[in-house]
């Protein structure tokens, strides 16, 4: 992917960026441009071109005048896990996602110059539906598991919204699918569908074992077709306020979505389920028909080869 940015010498803070949407982006525009980037618990990884700044993103004390010089943020900071805690814990992903994102909107009033605001948010609003669901599907009723995190997401898009109507900064929402890719989440209570069963995968001796029946259909997008999302919202937005839906468009059963890892990962092991084991029936597959049409974007990479540079990465990375 060519970076747009490079010409225009736009000033970028990524934050969240140790988490692994936050730092694939910020790997990505750090090739051809000196940017900034926030980290809080995690340890920073060395850059040349990203200044590294440590700040708590709850803390009103701290994230004042993070964005003095700044003309474009990036927001991938959330507290994130997996169904495990959706069920177990479901207020982990209300509090501190809502404080942190009312602490940045209100120093993005404090700093008028900048132009581009940019929020991923996430698609649990959406009801349960095997057909594809666009933008405007979203009906004020959220399934149960998701109720928490799913309001504290509509709230956050609409004071989006909201600041959009007075400022002069742009504001994008990007309701995105299941992310996978390099830096995600490996280990199996945090990590999402993908990073869990690659992890199983690659562990197993003879046998897995899947949370559920498998039934359930998800839409899968490899994390570079994110990036070249965001660099085409910067680039072709014309709103000042915008949602879009950003995914495969294809629905996959989780059952042939672990097969599949398992082929790809050249195992010979058998797949059991645990039916007993926490799940959300919930099945969401994206329209992404807008995102086309407005900014020119696509997916480009499929599942399967996704899955195949994902595993590739993590031989490399964590399966040494």
């Amino acid at each position: 992917m060519t970076n747009k940015l490079t010409k225009k010498k736009n000033k970028i803070i990524i934050l969240g960026a140790t988490g692994f949407i936050g730092k694939n982006i910020a790997l990505y525009y750090s090739k051809n441009l000196k940017i900034k980037a926030t980290y809080n618990k995690k340890i920073p990884f060395e850059n040349k071109n990203i200044e590294w700044i440590k700040c708590d993103l709850r803390s009103t004390r701290q994230i004042n005048n993070l964005f003095d010089n700044i003309d474009i943020v990036i927001n991938a900071a959330a507290v994130t896990s997996g169904v495990k805690d959706i069920i177990n814990r479901p207020h982990i992903h209300v509090n501190d996602n809502a404080l942190m994102n009312i602490n940045i909107l209100k120093q993005l009033f404090k700093n008028k110059n900048i132009k581009h605001y940019i929020f991923f948010s996430c698609t649990v609003m959406y009801q349960s539906s095997l057909k594809k669901q666009d933008e405007k599907k979203f009906n004020y009723r959220i399934t149960d598991k998701y109720f928490g995190v799913g309001w504290t997401k509509v709230y956050i898009e609409k004071l989006c919204k909201f600041y959009s109507s007075f400022l002069n900064t742009k504001f994008t929402v990007i309701r995105h699918s299941n992310i996978f890719g390099p830096y995600d989440k490996f280990d199996l209570e945090k990590s999402h569908v993908i990073g869990a069963t690659i992890s199983k995968v690659m562990k197993a001796e003879k046998e897995i074992i899947i949370w559920g029946k498998g039934n359930e259909i998800r839409d899968f997008l490899y994390i570079s077709d994110l990036i070249k999302f965001v660099e085409l919202l910067i680039k072709n937005q014309k709103n000042k306020y915008e949602i879009y839906n950003c995914g495969s468009e294809i629905g996959v059963k989780i059952f042939d979505l672990v097969k599949l890892i398992v082929k790809i990962a050249g195992r010979e092991i058998k797949i059991k389920k645990n039916v007993t084991a926490p799940t959300i029936d919930f099945n969401l597959v994206l329209d992404c028909r807008k995102a086309k049409k407005e900014i020119g974007w696509k997916s480009q990479i499929n599942l399967s080869e996704g899955i195949k540079k994902t595993l590739d990465w993590y031989k490399t990375n964590i399966f040494l």
